[in-house]
């Protein structure tokens, strides 16, 4: 079983606190133990030291990772990685030769065994960290992983620590066994089983081909493989995002063509309230006009050539543009065109000009 993120990062928390011992200070190797829960190498030397055999730190002799922790970055002062055939031990000291079958090697460390004749057929292609190159350390011996199905097996469960967000603490358990690839070691009958498919019922992840067993009890999908979307996700995905930019388009176009049919009619009743209003105030001039011809006395008098007669002076002629000169028009003649654009619709049925009637001589003058 891999390790969680979790039990990764508080390995490194460990090797942060490790020692803090420099080069050439005093250190006691009876103290290199592994951490409980975590099961990180301690020593009391710094990250870049270990503790040699004279009781002193000294500057590691090898390194197993590509980028080992604890040491600057690009720093030139980093130890050497083992050649092919050699590991580098716990301590980090100096490579050793890989070690036969049935020796002693340090916990998890799978690399610290040879290989068998036919690695290739037993070592772990899943990535899930089965074996190295066919071989495998358990319970501290080196062992091949190739037994077969329903033959016996050796496991080893060890308990890890794990914390929550909130700072409990929950226990995890990693299996590990000697079986072939595809093949788990039953704790009960120490004997390998082939692993389940999904929907089988389960107890732990081991026993699942996919290595999750849910919490129901039966081998849930492989969280680890990529989420491959279909094709035709992406098609509806494409044709909603085009909908959705034409209808925003469309949308706006018609709540447009509303606002301007809105102003339109109310620019619509405007001009018919001023042209009703134009209307009755001619209506009214012509009544009181016809009203004041009415009068007897007044038609025939010669204040009356306010009204009409040419032969009257100027201070009798009325006010009035001539008819072939410009005419002006009220700003409030307007009609508003389908567009909505103002334009002047009055003809000569709205405008009512008035005419200077002559009047022939009666000999007075």
């Amino acid at each position: 079983m891999l390790l969680s993120t979790t039990l990764i990062s508080l390995s490194w928390f460990s090797v942060v606190y490790a020692g803090s011992a420099n080069f050439g200070d005093a250190c006691s190797v009876s103290n290199n133990r592994l951490q409980i829960g975590t099961y990180q190498f301690y020593t009391d030397c710094n990250s870049e030291t270990y503790c040699a055999s004279n009781g002193t730190c000294a500057h590691r002799g090898c390194r197993k990772d590509d980028f080992p922790f604890g040491y600057p970055q690009d720093s030139d002062n980093l130890p050497s990685k083992c050649a092919k055939g050699q590991f580098c031990p716990d301590e980090m000291d100096a490579c050793l030769n890989v070690l036969p079958v049935g020796s002693a090697c340090q916990m998890n460390r799978d690399d610290q065994c040879e290989g068998p004749p036919n690695y290739k057929d037993l070592l772990d292609t899943t990535n899930r960290g089965l074996n190295v190159n066919g071989s495998v350390c358990l319970t501290n011996v080196c062992m091949w992983a190739n037994v077969t199905e329903n033959e016996d097996c050796v496991v080893q469960n060890t308990a890890y620590i794990g914390y929550t967000a909130s700072g409990g603490e929950f226990i995890d358990i990693v299996s590990r066994g000697n079986c072939r690839v595809g093949l788990y070691c039953d704790a009960q009958s120490l004997q390998c089983l082939q692993e389940k498919s999904i929907g089988d019922s389960c107890d732990a992840d081991k026993e699942c081909s996919t290595w999750n067993c849910l919490s129901s009890g039966v081998c849930g999908t492989d969280q680890a493989l990529d989420r491959h979307i279909s094709s035709w996700v992406y098609a509806i995905v494409g044709i909603g995002i085009v909908v959705g930019m034409f209808g925003t388009l469309i949308g706006l176009f018609i709540l447009h063509l509303k606002q301007r049919a809105a102003e339109r009619e109310r620019r619509l009743q405007y001009w018919r309230e001023q042209n009703a209003f134009h209307q009755n105030l001619s209506q009214m001039r012509e009544a009181a006009r016809t009203s004041i011809m009415s009068i007897p006395g007044i038609g025939n008098s010669t204040r009356s050539t306010v009204y009409g007669g040419d032969n009257s002076d100027d201070s009798h002629t009325p006010m009035l543009q001539s008819i072939s000169g410009p005419q002006r028009t009220s700003g409030l003649r307007n009609h508003v065109s389908d567009d909505g654009n103002i334009v002047d619709d009055y003809d000569e049925n709205f405008i009512t000009h008035p005419t200077v009637q002559s009047r022939k001589d009666d000999g007075r003058f």
